[in-house]
């Protein structure tokens, strides 16, 4: 028989889960009053950025966890972490929750930073290789291809084209297209990752495994086993991840990252003895 599972209320918080909701909420409305106040970009001092980038420093892969675009997406990451995070806080305690946590969404922004690295690896080359021939009809190619974005709204990328496009002989413009690709990966490079999304869906593999029969209820009216959620979100962030939609500013591989730094961490709990 199938073990049955809804939220408890927040009164059974465990502390570690209580205030790692609150310092989430805290971050959250840092990041809107710095800005507001004082025009200081908290994303940008504490995002994760890419290694190369000159933003980039070592304890973004901390802070990136605490910091949110949105309120719903402060919200759902929440509540996804109380809605599973203070079972295994009650199972495993304080330490030991508080250490899974990190080390997933530490691990996931590790993960995220080696798929960018080969994203934009690969992106750099691209851009090598135009530089030694710089046409108007290859830099459109580069453009729409690693950057559909710029190349469909309006703005300078795209005036460039259309300049370009209409005095196709006047020097200058083959320079010129070769430092805007050096501009367009620069900008790529600059945008940060932030959000706790990682560490949750960690703690949803760990969730999983321990409990996998527990029923969950999906919108609170649709019972599902615990180990057909973590498969089936674990199979919409491979597909998501590997799709690469340009319009899309999830990083999927993050939160694969986050499953897989939990799975083998709970393995190694797991060896060591026989609670985990």
């Amino acid at each position: 028989m199938s073990q049955q599972y809804s939220p408890a209320g927040f009164s059974l918080l465990p502390p570690v889960v209580k205030n790692l909701l609150i310092i989430n909420g805290l971050f959250y409305l840092a990041t809107i009053s710095f800005n507001t106040a004082f025009g200081i970009d908290l994303d940008n001092l504490l995002g994760l950025h890419y290694f190369q980038s000159e933003l980039f420093r070592p304890y973004q892969f901390v802070t990136y966890m605490f910091l949110h675009a949105n309120f719903w997406h402060v919200f759902w990451n929440m509540f996804a972490l109380w809605m599973f995070g203070y079972l295994l806080e009650n199972v495993w305690g304080p330490k030991r929750f508080l250490t899974y946590y990190l080390i997933t969404g530490i691990g996931a922004g590790l993960i995220q930073t080696l798929v960018n690295w080969w994203d934009i690896s690969s992106i750099q080359a691209a851009a090598n290789a135009y530089s030694m021939n710089p046409t108007l009809d290859g830099f459109i190619a580069f453009v729409r291809h690693y950057y559909p974005h710029y190349y469909e709204a309006e703005g300078t990328v795209r005036n460039f084209i259309n300049e370009w496009s209409i005095t196709k002989n006047a020097p200058g413009f083959a320079a010129q297209s070769v430092e805007f690709t050096d501009q367009l990966i620069k900008l790529h490079m600059d945008v940060p990752t932030i959000g706790a999304s990682g560490a949750v869906y960690g703690i949803l593999l760990a969730f999983g495994m321990m409990f996998p029969n527990m029923l969950v209820y999906i919108y609170f009216l649709f019972p599902i086993k615990a180990k057909w959620i973590v498969i089936l979100y674990g199979a919409i962030e491979i597909f998501s991840g590997i799709s690469n939609n340009p319009s899309d500013n999830v990083a999927h591989f993050a939160h694969l990252g986050g499953m897989v730094f939990g799975f083998f961490l709970i393995l190694y709990w797991k060896k060591k003895s026989t609670y985990y």
